[in-house]
């Protein structure tokens, strides 16, 4: 598409999108920016050549970090520096439920946002800091979070929250504005990225307010990932080394192959995605011997250096390209990444953390881990048990009748324990009764039409099920 829009398509775009009243003259002119910059078609690949395996320095193995300061005094000093900013702009309609993902119910009747204000909560009461929580929502999410932090309105936390950017779709035949083109619905608009956390941070007011109030650093993280938590042995080592930007990264299993990973090129630390990988290297960039850590979008960046460089409009990161259909019309959403900003800042770092660090929830599979006997929850936070022997989790692929978040709950009396799972697959008409045990491979494939019931207090090691004749 960036081929064939033409300078008359950007100036009858201009003119759409200066007529569009829902949004404001900030996300007008980021808009046309973004656009103008697709158009001008920036080089999206990297010259394969230059790419060099970053060194320590560059990417800090977390072990050798410096010991978290041992006085109360201290630890409130470096707290006090410190927001924190859960990006909330996603819905958990994949999961099967309504309003923001946050929302969802994780563990003991909890939701992610009751664990974020609970381990935050904490560290204000037990070290006598105020710890702010920014919550950066999109329309999407806006008015049920605004009700929903209400609740927290009597605990030891300040709660802010503030809208990323309201986009308009392009229609891909003309390259206009869908909201101008009738629909004015929520189809119409999209939010472009957690990139756009920096210029809707600084927008939003928020950003001034936080230097004047003498905060250091944003500690940015996706709502969905419970091993998220502030760290202090991270923010010791950012605020003695003047780091101004540190991307946590982590090992990559055969899970992550896709991910992000941190390269030196130029002289400077960048993000690679696979996306900029020329065809002919995508079999390498895969590959967990060469590339061997992956981005977890657990950042930490100065906010002095995010002011200086909005300012200076000099955050271009690369833009991804989403194509989507809405109501049978081709549109395009044009993206940015919050983790593609890390070679627009000076002495940017990346850590290399343990896999705890990274806890997505993105799927049903991903809630049985965490609801299961392989983790406990203590203050908020969610700790791996040490009983598993096997530093990585089992795989869990479940069929689509446990696909949202209401029948995968209603199919277990309750959750099985898997201390000792090595991988399970489930699929079919399958119920769990209670305390059920699983261990090493297990397969339950119940055969079509058959509902297959495993009965209360089972132990299933090492085994295929497809029908009652199995158990």
């Amino acid at each position: 598409m960036a081929a064939t829009a033409t300078a008359t398509d950007l100036s009858n775009l201009k003119t759409a999108v200066a007529g569009l009243d829902q949004i404001s003259e900030n996300e007008k002119s980021g808009f046309i920016n973004l656009v103008s910059r697709y158009l001008s078609g920036e080089a999206q690949h990297v010259e394969w050549s230059k790419i060099q395996t970053p060194t320590d320095e560059v990417v800090v193995p977390y072990d050798t970090l410096a010991p978290t300061p041992a006085g109360a005094t201290e630890i409130k000093n470096l707290l006090d520096k410190l927001v924190v900013l859960k990006l909330n702009g996603g819905l958990g309609t994949t999961m099967g439920c309504t309003g923001p993902k946050s929302v969802i119910e994780v563990r003991d009747g909890l939701t992610f946002l009751d664990l974020i204000v609970k381990q935050i909560e904490n560290l204000n009461s037990k070290y006598g800091s105020n710890v702010p929580l920014l919550l950066m929502n999109s329309f999407n999410t806006h008015d049920d979070t605004q009700k929903i932090v209400e609740k927290y309105q009597n605990h030891n936390i300040e709660i802010h929250t503030f809208n990323q950017s309201q986009y308009p779709r392009l229609v891909a035949d003309d390259f206009l504005p869908l909201p101008s083109k009738g629909n004015t619905g929520k189809d119409g608009w999209y939010p472009p990225g957690h990139g756009d956390v920096f210029p809707s941070l600084s927008n939003s007011g928020k950003l001034d307010a936080l230097l004047s109030q003498g905060k250091e650093y944003v500690f940015v993280a996706n709502s969905d990932n419970l091993g998220a938590i502030v760290d202090l042995k991270i923010l010791n080592h950012l605020v003695a080394h003047k780091n101004e930007y540190c991307m946590e990264v982590t090992p990559k299993t055969l899970a992550d192959v896709k991910g992000g990973t941190l390269i030196s090129y130029e002289g400077r630390v960048q993000l690679l995605e696979i996306a900029q990988v020329p065809d002919e290297h995508v079999g390498e960039f895969k590959s967990i011997e060469k590339f061997k850590i992956f981005n977890t979008n657990n950042l930490w960046v100065n906010l002095s250096a995010i002011k200086r460089l909005v300012e200076a409009d000099a955050l271009k990161m690369e833009i991804i390209p989403n194509p989507k259909e809405v109501d049978g019309v081709k549109v395009l959403q044009l993206e940015t990444a919050a983790g593609a900003a890390i070679r627009f800042f000076d002495k940017a770092i990346g850590i290399n953390v343990p896999r705890s660090r990274f806890l997505p929830v993105k799927a049903t599979s991903d809630l049985l881990l965490v609801q299961s006997d392989l983790y406990t929850l203590e203050d908020g936070s969610v700790i791996r048990n040490t009983a598993r022997a096997n530093p990585e989790n089992p795989s869990i692929e479940l069929g689509p009748e446990f696909k949202k978040v209401s029948n995968f709950l209603s199919r277990f009396k309750s959750i099985p324990s898997i201390v000792e799972l090595d991988s399970l697959k489930v699929a079919g008409d399958v119920w769990f009764g209670a305390g059920v045990i699983l261990k090493g491979k297990v397969s339950i494939v119940a055969k079509s039409g058959v509902k297959l019931e495993i009965p209360d207090g089972a132990v299933i090691a090492n085994k295929e099920i497809n029908g009652p004749e199995d158990l």
